[in-house]
């Protein structure tokens, strides 16, 4: 199993990259659109987490910027139905954290956003994630979480889950300590509000 390969960009493509390791080999490894390693340069040294997938009649090294997208990968493989390509699609339509978050909270229409993954597709995702994909407390790299609201601010769009955790940071909680009040909230669609006074009194 290769684990990670450490070597100089040579090659960037739309789909894929080529690392050249101090052997002289060069390896295409298969990324996600919007990976972070677009945002290098060709000669750049670069170490890229990696997946070898063998086929009857294909074999194929994914790449990921880190551990925890690597770890990610393999939970979606894991589901029945999501293969390799669409693993990808979903880890290039969402950062990780929105993911987890998505995943975390039941939100299947963020789920199914990702290109080729259609409403049923999500809700197995969910249905079969959501128990490991809960653990994780903390969402150090997400864009919503700790955007600070004043104090007749909505954010349109947002799960209403998400908007009592954001309401919470703004009150000076962690971001762990908000996901982990509004997420043992087992009642779903309720509104931010009621998310926010029943995640305060768990709090208090």
């Amino acid at each position: 199993m290769i684990r990670y390969i450490k070597g100089i960009l040579s090659i960037i493509n739309d789909n894929n990259i080529v690392v050249e390791t101090s052997s002289g080999l060069g390896f295409e490894i298969q990324i996600a659109s919007g990976s972070p390693f677009y945002k290098y340069g060709e000669g750049d040294e670069i170490m890229v987490f990696t997946d070898l997938i063998v086929r009857e009649d294909d074999m194929k090294l994914y790449g990921f910027h880190n551990r925890e997208s690597l770890d990610l990968f393999h939970l979606l493989t894991s589901v029945s139905g999501i293969g390799p390509k669409g693993a990808m699609a979903i880890l290039g339509s969402m950062t990780g954290d929105d993911l987890k978050r998505a995943i975390a909270f039941g939100d299947v229409k963020e789920v199914s956003k990702a290109q080729g993954v259609g409403k049923k597709t999500a809700e197995r995702i969910v249905l079969e994630l959501k128990d490991k994909v809960g653990a994780f407390a903390d969402f150090d790299n997400t864009s919503n979480v700790g955007i600070k609201l004043s104090d007749n601010e909505s954010l349109d769009g947002l799960n209403p889950r998400t908007e009592a955790i954001n309401g919470l940071v703004s009150l000076g909680y962690s971001k762990a300590e908000a996901f982990d009040a509004v997420s043992h909230i087992l009642e779903e669609e309720l509104s931010s509000e009621e998310y926010l006074r029943r995640a305060l009194k768990r709090l208090f």
